[in-house]
Order: structure tokens, then C-alpha cells, then sequence
């Protein structure tokens, strides 16, 4: 019971509910008095029908009629004598009920053993009495079912009230909830500030926290990025003069012992300079950039990436092509599509062994294109696939070279376009090779 919405519905049911039960019964009391009233006012009507010159017959009132109707029903009317006033009332009246002959003037209750009785008993001029009795069985019985019709409003209306309550309340939530699922379909770089023309004004100072909060982190994250990328651009001018100093010495006489470290040293400082690269590009793909406005062809972009690769393949005697004749279009901006590719198809040549296989190959499929990227390397084991797309991460035990961050600037352009990636086995049997799917939906129709 964490969530608001559930406890305010629960509580405001409850309230009803407890509401409900105080109405009804309040409102049952009343309708079950009112309807003994009612039936005490019918005695009275009664009561005023007769007279001494005006009496029910003799045997209607005789216990031998009990049997004709059901015996709570019937009304049973008295009549008493002058006399009887005189204190020479009868012990047992004619309908054989004891005592009935003694009530008081006006409206009471007689019992008898387990029987009860309600009696009128009113005086005539000539100093008789006329009494009208009924058992009180089945006026409480017609009481309360007059009393229960009263409730039948409220059982009706509190389910209907507790559903309206569960409606109103959700409706008034779902800003909210509105405002979560933004948040939580936003990439890693999606800081701008949240809308808050429809949040309640009871949320609104916490969403206008919130955005404050986006706007320091999002401050920070440009500060960090401009900082990689000031950093990687000034270090690519000496790192470029080492480099044309290392070829400079090469070509001077030294000792085969020292011609080995000088190659050991450039190595070392083409590394450096792959991985400024890597840098400037991770800083690149993470900042902002406009929307793109035309939308590209994946086979062009595949011969661009191997003509950037293809010395690098044939240096590992890998055999690299395009599978297919297919073609497709894809909307993003042709640097990121560029830098897309040559990152995953640079991670498969680098990680599948000496004259093996690299294919990459596209299809559409209903408004959805996939581009597929297979090697016949090691392929990377389940529990590292998540860990391989964080920065400077390489999967241990793995000889190949680079800096770790090609997989990183994959999904960076992904979170920025919206694309999505799944990788796996080429061969799930053998656990072999290595297959890369990045899948583009909504694509725009090509250009013919």
C-alpha cells in the first residue's frame, strides 16, 4: 500500500462504505418506525368505522375464525360495554384473548405469553369502548420490509460510488503517470526539461525540481563531453608530430635492437592516436545534433565502410563483402550511419581469427530494416554481452587490439536514433560466430 493512488481510493471507499452503513441505518430505523406509525394510524381508522349501534357480527370476532385466515392478519375489533368501565369487564374477550378487555385508552402493546399484540382502545359517548387489536408479528414484518426497500438505493449506489471514486482518482493520477512513462522512455541524453502545463499543482514544485536537477546534470555531462573532446584535439597535434618523428628516425642508421623498439614505439603511438579518435568521436555521437532530413542508403554506406576497411581485412586475410543485392533507406545522418557500421564491421575483423569470414547484409520487411553484421569469430559469451558496450570494457582472455570504446559509440548513436540492436550467436549449437541485427522502423520510402 506504497502507492497514493491506492490508499487515497481505499480510504475514500472505506469512508463511503462507513457512510453508507450509518445512512442505512439510520434510514432503516426511520422507514420501520414510520411504517409502525402507519399501521398504529390504521388501528385508529379502524377504530373510528364502529360504534355501539354499528359492531362487526358476533362470530367474526370468535376464535373459530382463526382458522379462515392466517392468523397474524387478522384484525380483531372489540367492543366493551358501559359496564366494563364499572370494573365488571370481562377476564377474556370474545376473540379469547386475556387481558385484551383491560388495555388502556389509546395506542399500547399487549403480550401474552409469546404472543404480542397491538391495540387501540378508544371510548364511545354512551361510556363502551371499542378496541382494535392486530399481533404485532406481521406488522413488523410489512415494517421491515418497508424499512429494507429503503436500503435498496444504498446497495446500489456505494459499488457505483466506490467504482466512479476508482475512475475520478485514476483520472486524476494519470498526469503522473503520464509523466513517468516519459521519463522512462528517454535515452541516456534526453536532459531537457519535462513538461508541466498539465501536472497537478501538488506535483508541479517537484517536476520543477526535477527539471532544475536535468538542467545541472545536463550542464555537467556537456562540460565532461567538452572536456573529452578539448582534450582528445589538443593531444592529436603532438601525438601526430611523435608519429612523423617516429618515421624520421626510422629512416636513420641505428641497431637492429633499437630498429625493434622504435617499432614497438609506433605502434604504441598509433594505438594512442586510434583511441583520441575513438574519443573524439564517442564525444561526437553523444552531443546534440539535428534531426536528419534525408534518408540514406545502407549499401552505399556498407561500400564506404569497407573501402575505409578493407586493408585492415586483407592485412587479416579476411574474407569481407556484401551479401545480397538488397538495398534499403534508412533516416539518419550519414556520418552517424557511417560511424555505425565502421565500428561494428572494425569489432569483427578485429575479433575473428586469420582467414575467416566477415558478411554484412540488409533486408525490408514491412516498413522495418534490418542490418546484419556476421563473423566466424568466438562470438561473446551471454553473461558479457550487456558489459561489452560500456567504455574501455574488452572481454578477457580476448588478443585483439583496440581501446574499447567502438561498441560504446554503437550505442550512443542508437540511443540517439531511436534504432535498436540484438546480437547472438551465428551458430547457437556450436557457439560459434558472431551475429549483430540493428533494426530501423517507420523507414521512409526510397528514392528511385
Amino acid at each position: 500500500m506504497r502507492s497514493v493512488q491506492s490508499r487515497l481510493s481505499l480510504w475514500l471507499s472505506l469512508a463511503i462504505l462507513a457512510m453508507a452503513i450509518a445512512a442505512g441505518i439510520v434510514s432503516f430505523a426511520a422507514a420501520f418506525r414510520e411504517a409502525n406509525e402507519f399501521q398504529d394510524d390504521l388501528l385508529r381508522r379502524i377504530s373510528l368505522l364502529f360504534d355501539a349501534d354499528h359492531l362487526p357480527a358476533p362470530t367474526l370476532a370468535g376464535p373459530e375464525n382463526a382458522a379462515v385466515a392466517d392468523e397474524e392478519e387478522r384484525v380483531i375489533v372489540e367492543y366493551l360495554p358501559p359496564e366494563a368501565g364499572r370494573g365488571v369487564a370481562p377476564a377474556i374477550s370474545k376473540a379469547g384473548i386475556p387481558g385484551l378487555t383491560t388495555v388502556p385508552h389509546g395506542i399500547s402493546t399487549l403480550r401474552i405469553g409469546r404472543d404480542s399484540y397491538r391495540a387501540f382502545s378508544r371510548a364511545l359517548p354512551d361510556g363502551g369502548r371499542i378496541i382494535v387489536a392486530q399481533e404485532t408479528g406481521m406488522r413488523d414484518e410489512i415494517a421491515r420490509d418497508s424499512a429494507l426497500r429503503t436500503l435498496f438505493p444504498l446497495v446500489i449506489f456505494v459499488p457505483v460510488m466506490v467504482l466512479i471514486i476508482a475512475i475520478l482518482v485514476r483520472g486524476m493520477f494519470k498526469p503522473i503517470a503520464a509523466l513517468s512513462e516519459e521519463i522512462d522512455a528517454r535515452g541516456d541524453n534526453a536532459l531537457h526539461a519535462l513538461r508541466d502545463e498539465h501536472v497537478p499543482a501538488e506535483v508541479h514544485p517537484f517536476v520543477v525540481a526535477i527539471n532544475r536537477l536535468l538542467g545541472r546534470v545536463a550542464q555537467s555531462m556537456d562540460m565532461q563531453r567538452r572536456f573529452v573532446a578539448d582534450a582528445a584535439h589538443e593531444l592529436r597535434s603532438p601525438m601526430t608530430a611523435l608519429s612523423l618523428q617516429a618515421e624520421r628516425l626510422e629512416q636513420a642508421a641505428m641497431s637492429e635492437e633499437a630498429r625493434t623498439r622504435l617499432l614497438t614505439l609506433r605502434r604504441g603511438i598509433e594505438r594512442s592516436r586510434a583511441l583520441l579518435e575513438q574519443l573524439l568521436s564517442l564525444a561526437r555521437v553523444q552531443a546534440e545534433a539535428p534531426p536528419p532530413t534525408r534518408p540514406i542508403s545502407v549499401r552505399q554506406a556498407y561500400r564506404q565502410v569497407l573501402e575505409d576497411l578493407m586493408p585492415l581485412a586483407d592485412a587479416r586475410h579476411i574474407d569481407i563483402g556484401i551479401v545480397g543485392e538488397a538495398d534499403a533507406t534508412v533516416l539518419i545522418s550519414e556520418i552517424d550511419l557511417q560511424t555505425l557500421l565502421k565500428n561494428l564491421v572494425d569489432n569483427a575483423i578485429r575479433y575473428t581469427p586469420e582467414y575467416g569470414r566477415v558478411d554484412m547484409s540488409v533486408r525490408e520487411d514491412a516498413g522495418v530494416v534490418m542490418l546484419e553484421i556476421a563473423d566466424s569469430g568466438p562470438g561473446i559469451e551471454p553473461d558479457q554481452r550487456e558489459r561489452v558496450f560500456d567504455a574501455f570494457y574488452r572481454t578477457p582472455g580476448t588478443p585483439a587490439t583496440g581501446s574499447g570504446l567502438g561498441l560504446s559509440i554503437v550505442q550512443a548513436i542508437l540511443q540517439r536514433t531511436g534504432a535498436s540492436l540484438s546480437a547472438g550467436y551465428v551458430d547457437e549449437a556450436a557457439r560459434r560466430g558472431w551475429r549483430v541485427s540493428i533494426r530501423f522502423s517507420e523507414t521512409p520510402q526510397r528514392d528511385d
